[in-house]
C-alpha cells in the first residue's frame, strides 16, 4: 500500500472514530441532562408520604400534577389512623427509617422541631426559588404563620386551617322562634334559655347547646380555649416558659371568667343551665335531633350529613365575646420535611407545589376543606358549608402547646375539677395553670 493510500485510511478511520466519541458524549450529557437536570428535566427520586386524614384518592391529583412537572419523583403515600399516626411516626424515625414528607399537627413544632428540616433558602434546582417567610406571611392566613414560622426559618406549610363554628338545627331554632343563630355569647345565653326544655322532675328532654362538660363533648377542651383566647386570657408568658391562665388582663380575671361561663351550662342552678354528663355524646346527640346547636369544625360535616341525610342544619360563625374584634380557634395539620432526608430539596419542591395555588385548589376540590391559602378565601367564601370556616380562617388564634394531647387532658381535668369535685374555677385554673407549666419546663 501506497503511504499516501495509508494515510488516507488512517484519515478516514479517526475521523470516524472522532465522530463515534462525538456522538457518545452527546448521548451521555442528553441523559445525564433528562436524569439529573434540576431546572426542568426528570430527577429519578422517590418520596415517602405518610399522612393522617387523606386518603391516597384525596392526594390522587395533587401527586399526578406534581408529577406532570418533575416526571421522575415518584411519591408513595401511607396513610396511617389518628389514634396510632404520632406513636408510630415518633418510632419510625428514631430508628431511621421514617417518611421523607408527613402531616404534623400545627401545634407540634414545640415538640418536634428537631424533627423537622426548614424549608432552604436556595434549591439545588436551578432557576427555582423556594418561599421566605415575607411570602408565607402574604400567602397563608397569620395563625400558620405565627405557628409554622421560627426563628425566620419556614418548618411546614398549611393545606387548610379548620376552626370552630356552630352547627345548628334549623327546624329546632325556627320552632323557638329564633330567626337567626347568635352572633355573641349574650344571644347564645338568650337562645339557650328558649330552646332547652325540661320534664316535671326537671330533667333535660331538649339540649339548647352541647356545651359545658369534658367527656362527652366533641371538642370541649378546644372549646373552653376558644373561650379564654376570646376573653383576652394570656396563654403563655412571652418566652413560653410558663402558663399565665390566672393572670389578670385590664383587672379582669379572663381566664377564671372564661371557666365559669363554660362550666356554667352544667350547673343545675344556673339560667342557661342546659347539658350535663347524662347526655349522649354530643355529635351523636345533634344527629338525633336532640340538640339545638353544638360547636365543632369543618371536617363533621361529612359525618353529620352520612349519618342523616335528612337533618336540616345550618352553620354560623362562632359567637364572639367582641365582635368588633373577632377571634376564632385553630385546628390543622400541615405539611413538613424530615430532617433525616436524603431529599430534601426535591421533598420542599413536592411541598411548595402541594401549597401552590394550582395544588391547593386540587387538594381542597378533593377533600371539602377550608382553605389556609388567602387568595382560596374568597373563593370559599360563598360556600354554604365552608364558607363560614373559610372566612373565620383570616382570624383564626392557637396557642403555644408543649404537648398538646397532655394539655388536651389538662383541659378535660379542669372542666372536671369544677363540674364534679366542685373545685372553685380559680383553684381549678391553677391546677391546670401548674401541669401546664411543668409540661413547658420539661
Amino acid at each position: 500500500m501506497k503511504l499516501t493510500e495509508l494515510f488516507s485510511s488512517n484519515k478516514v478511520f479517526y475521523l470516524l472514530a472522532g465522530l463515534v466519541v462525538v456522538i457518545f458524549i452527546i448521548l451521555v450529557i442528553t441523559t445525564v441532562v433528562r436524569v439529573g437536570n434540576i431546572g426542568g428535566g426528570q430527577e429519578r427520586a422517590t418520596l415517602e408520604f405518610w399522612g393522617v386524614f387523606d386518603s391516597r384518592q384525596d392526594l390522587a391529583s395533587i401527586i399526578s400534577g406534581f408529577k406532570q412537572l418533575e416526571p421522575g419523583v415518584r411519591i408513595n403515600y401511607k396513610q396511617i389512623p389518628f389514634e396510632d399516626y404520632e406513636r408510630e411516626l415518633i418510632n419510625a424515625l428514631a430508628a431511621g427509617t421514617g417518611p421523607d414528607v408527613f402531616m404534623i399537627h400545627h401545634t407540634w413544632l414545640a415538640k418536634h422541631s428537631d424533627k423537622l428540616a426548614p424549608m432552604p433558602t436556595t434549591s439545588n434546582k436551578k432557576d427555582y426559588r423556594f418561599m421566605n417567610p415575607v411570602d408565607f406571611r402574604n400567602q397563608f392566613v397569620d395563625v400558620a404563620y405565627n405557628d409554622l414560622v421560627f426563628k425566620n426559618e419556614i418548618y411546614a406549610l398549611p393545606l387548610y386551617v379548620d376552626t370552630l363554628a356552630v352547627f345548628y338545627n334549623k327546624d329546632m331554632l325556627n320552632t323557638a322562634g329564633i330567626t337567626k343563630p347568635p352572633a355573641n355569647w349574650n344571644e347564645f345565653n338568650k337562645d339557650i334559655e328558649l330552646l332547652t326544655r325540661f320534664d316535671a322532675s326537671g330533667n333535660i328532654t331538649q339540649v339548647g347547646a352541647a356545651i359545658g362538660t369534658a367527656r362527652n363533648i366533641n371538642r370541649s377542651t378546644d372549646i373552653l380555649a376558644a373561650l379564654m383566647i376570646q376573653n383576652g386570657t394570656q396563654m403563655t408568658d412571652a418566652s413560653n416558659t410558663s402558663a399565665t391562665f390566672t393572670r389578670t388582663v385590664s383587672s379582669q380575671r379572663t381566664g377564671e371568667n372564661a371557666l365559669q361561663y363554660y362550666t356554667d351550662f352544667a350547673n343545675p342552678t344556673k339560667a342557661v343551665y342546659t347539658w350535663n354528663d347524662t347526655q349522649h355524646y354530643s355529635i351523636d346527640a345533634f344527629i338525633e335531633g336532640k340538640v339545638a346547636m353544638m360547636i365543632n369544625y369543618s371536617h363533621q360535616i361529612p359525618t353529620i350529613s352520612s349519618r342523616y341525610q335528612r337533618l336540616n342544619f345550618g352553620i354560623a360563625p362562632l359567637p364572639q365575646f367582641s365582635e368588633i374584634d373577632a377571634k376564632n380557634y385553630a385546628n390543622y395539620l400541615a405539611m413538613a420535611v424530615s430532617a433525616q432526608s436524603q431529599k430534601q430539596d426535591v421533598a420542599w419542591r413536592f411541598l411548595s407545589y402541594v401549597a401552590s395555588k394550582e395544588g391547593a385548589t386540587a387538594y381542597l376540590n378533593a377533600t371539602s376543606r377550608p382553605a389556609a391559602r388567602r387568595d382560596m378565601i374568597e373563593l370559599q367564601r360563598i360556600d354554604p358549608m365552608l364558607g363560614v370556616f373559610a372566612v373565620q380562617a383570616l382570624s383564626a388564634r392557637s396557642w403555644y402547646q408543649a404537648d398538646n394531647d397532655a394539655i388536651d387532658q389538662i383541659f378535660a381535668d379542669m372542666i372536671d375539677d369544677v363540674n364534679v369535685k366542685k373545685l372553685k374555677t380559680r383553684e381549678a385554673l391553677q391546677a391546670a395553670e401548674a401541669k401546664v407549666t411543668t409540661l413547658m419546663s420539661r
